[in-house]
């Protein structure tokens, strides 16, 4: 099936086109709020250091974002009907917005995480090209994933998160925002939340 033609092109990854399918709730998060978080699980991160959520959230209130993947301007979707994927496009859109609000959660006293299956040289490069004022977490061995039960679906051989925002803290999940859409708007969703 291809995007109807007044989508614009797939090429640019800031730009949300009109009509995206929206996700529907599927049950897969429902077991999330409450859950105790693994200790000792370190995500390798964009900031340099690995990441204990447990070990973060037991000191702070902490975010995260997850996200399916971040394109590239010059890089092809995964696979050609990337778009019509309810909830899988937008990354870029979700993680500017959350760069943008990254002074509210700040202020909020809120430490602020993405979170793909996608390895970190590939983070690095999206949030060194998005200036990402916060860290991108990468569960590419889907550690957390599986811990967590995190909902996912495939593409292309690959495993992808299926986009939530997860508020954590006293190493539990506090609050799930699930599904997400649209994910321009995820963060300030995420704050009213918070507030």
């Amino acid at each position: 099936m291809r995007p109807p033609a007044a989508w614009p092109l797939a090429d640019d990854p800031s730009v949300l086109p009109a009509g995206l399918p929206v996700p529907v709730d599927d049950g897969a998060a429902a077991h999330l709020p409450g859950l105790r978080l693994p200790d000792g699980l370190l995500l390798v991160s964009t900031g340099g250091q690995p990441v204990d959520l447990a070990e973060r959230s037991a000191r702070r209130r902490t975010v995260v974002f997850a996200y399916p993947r971040t394109g590239r301007p010059d890089e092809a979707p995964l696979v050609p009907e990337w778009d019509l994927i309810p909830g899988a496009r937008g990354c870029t859109p979700e993680a500017c917005a959350f760069r943008d609000l990254a002074g509210v959660f700040e202020a909020l006293g809120v430490d602020l995480f993405g979170l793909s299956t996608q390895d970190s040289t590939h983070q690095q490069e999206a949030a060194s090209r998005l200036h990402l004022p916060y860290p991108l977490l990468s569960d590419a061995g889907l550690r957390l994933t599986s811990a967590l039960g995190l909902p996912t679906f495939e593409v292309a051989g690959r495993t992808l998160l299926k986009r939530l925002t997860l508020i954590l803290s006293a190493r539990r999940v506090e609050h799930v925002l699930y599904p997400v859409f649209p994910p321009d708007r995820a963060a300030e969703d995420t704050i009213k939340v918070l507030e």
